[in-house]
């Protein structure tokens, strides 16, 4: 499968690179900083800072591919309007190639509460969505936009991230929230979304994951 990754050398995306090079697939990088991507990703082809500014080079690394995938995001609290901007971009472009598969990185409390969530977890997701309301709002904007667009999308939506390794054994909800939504791993995210390219029943919705 030939598959375009934006935001590359982010923890998702660097995870979406190595497993999709270990399974076979083409793999084109587009990163902010191409010295920022680990060595042992090399086989990716690369395309520059510039692809993200530039219509005409974001067009040039996802014609003619499969799916895209996005591990971009704010990298702190002020996240101006990155997630919605830069996918923008990305769907515009796609819109333009004729490309139909898009998979992102939301975040669970963009998504609806789980229906019997213990009182705990409810409390400590919405002051969680209080300290980080900005991010989730740029987030939820990024989900308006697909929503609007021709792409057939997919908004993964993890709770809070962790480093631990790839394990495979999680919990999926797609269009909800998985009950008790703490943590997952970065690389079982990257996992979901690999996983989740030929699934038609994640097209054009969220899809809560969770260990």
């Amino acid at each position: 499968m030939r598959l375009t990754v934006f935001g590359a050398t982010g923890g998702v995306g660097q995870e979406i690179v190595g497993q999709a090079l270990a399974a076979g697939h083409e793999v084109t990088a587009v990163v902010r900083d191409p010295d920022r991507l680990p060595e042992g990703l090399d086989r990716a082809v690369l395309h520059g800072v510039v692809a993200l500014d530039d219509p005409a080079a974001v067009r040039a690394a996802v014609a003619g591919r499969d799916a895209v995938l996005s591990g971009l995001g704010a990298r702190g609290r002020k996240p101006d309007g990155i997630a919605e901007r830069l996918t923008g971009r990305i769907v515009a472009a796609m819109e333009a190639e004729g490309v139909r598969r898009l998979l992102v990185v939301s975040a669970v409390p963009v998504g609806p509460e789980a229906a019997g969530d213990p009182l705990v977890d409810r409390l400590s997701r919405r002051a969680i969505r209080a300290v980080l309301a900005e991010v989730y709002a740029d987030l939820t904007r990024m989900e308006a936009v697909l929503a609007r667009s021709a792409t057939e999308w997919t908004a993964v939506r993890p709770p809070r991230l962790t480093d631990g390794p790839r394990t495979g054994v999680y919990r999926r909800a797609v269009g909800g929230t998985p009950r008790s939504s703490r943590t997952i791993s970065r690389a079982d995210v990257a996992h979901a979304m690999l996983a989740l390219i030929d699934d038609p029943a994640a097209v054009r919705t969220g899809v809560g994951v969770a260990y």
